[in-house]
């Protein structure tokens, strides 16, 4: 794909900048749960700098949370990275969805770094765009702004909120749920295969806690919903090449 067809699907002149704002929603989002786990595992007696260190470098909210669980309840470590494996296996079919998106000429070092920054949360910014091709610095900007909201929230819960209210502390923990709604009901609006889609999910997440009666942990509950819901999205709703993104 040409610079210049990259160019055309391109509304803003600063794709950096327009990240900057589109990515606002994920960092206010971010920033309680990242209160949040900052005061869960400094209340475990987790040391400061393992905790900063788990936001640095992992930067996947479940992922952390199921980590410090994990560690507190004793668990091998080679058992903790199996866990944490499977949970973010949903991740390379997301990266996988954005890669499509973005201009041939994308380098790999731009491809690493947007790959790490990718979170459920980015993604759905990500993919809600209108524009068939998407900037690589648009989608730095998203992951960029999310990525230290959530390291500053992480500080903040580390260093400065024990002093909340009990009250306030529990309640953040339901925060992450309002964001993501918060980011697809304007999606859900504008888009009538998005409500299908997401229909279809609720129903096989349902079914697969409710009704199978094997036992799936989260993890396998993501993937296994994530691959049949999209497997079903790619029959029902088939894209042309060359089709425009809704």
């Amino acid at each position: 794909m040409s610079n210049a067809l990259a160019e055309e699907n391109i509304v803003s002149s600063n794709p950096f900048k327009e990240g900057l704002k589109a990515g606002i929603p994920v960092a206010i989002g971010y920033i309680p749960i990242a209160i949040a786990f900052g005061l869960l595992a400094k209340s475990f007696f987790i040391p400061e700098a393992v905790i900063l260190l788990m936001s640095l470098v992992i930067f996947a909210g479940a992922s952390q949370f199921i980590g410090i669980n994990l560690i507190i309840a004793g668990v091998a470590y080679w058992e903790i990275i199996i866990t944490t494996f499977i949970l973010n296996l949903r991740h390379f079919l997301m990266t996988a969805s954005l890669s499509q998106r973005l201009p041939k000429w994308t380098s790999n070092k731009e491809l690493a770094l947007l790959s790490f920054g990718v979170t459920d949360e980015t993604f759905s910014v990500s993919s809600s765009q209108r524009e068939r091709v998407l900037q690589p610095s648009f989608v730095i900007g998203i992951n960029l702004i999310a990525f230290l909201a959530w390291n500053v929230g992480t500080w903040a819960g580390v260093f400065l909120a024990m002093g909340l209210p009990a009250s306030i502390q529990n309640s953040m923990g339901i925060a992450l749920y309002a964001m993501f709604i918060g980011l697809l009901v304007p999606s859900l609006k504008e888009s009538n295969p998005i409500v299908v889609i997401v229909g279809i999910a609720i129903v096989i997440n349902a079914v697969l806690y409710w009704v199978i009666p094997m036992e799936f942990s989260t993890g396998w509950m993501i993937i296994i919903t994530t691959i049949l819901t999209a497997t079903i999205g790619v029959w029902l709703f088939p894209k042309e090449e060359g089709e425009d993104h809704e």
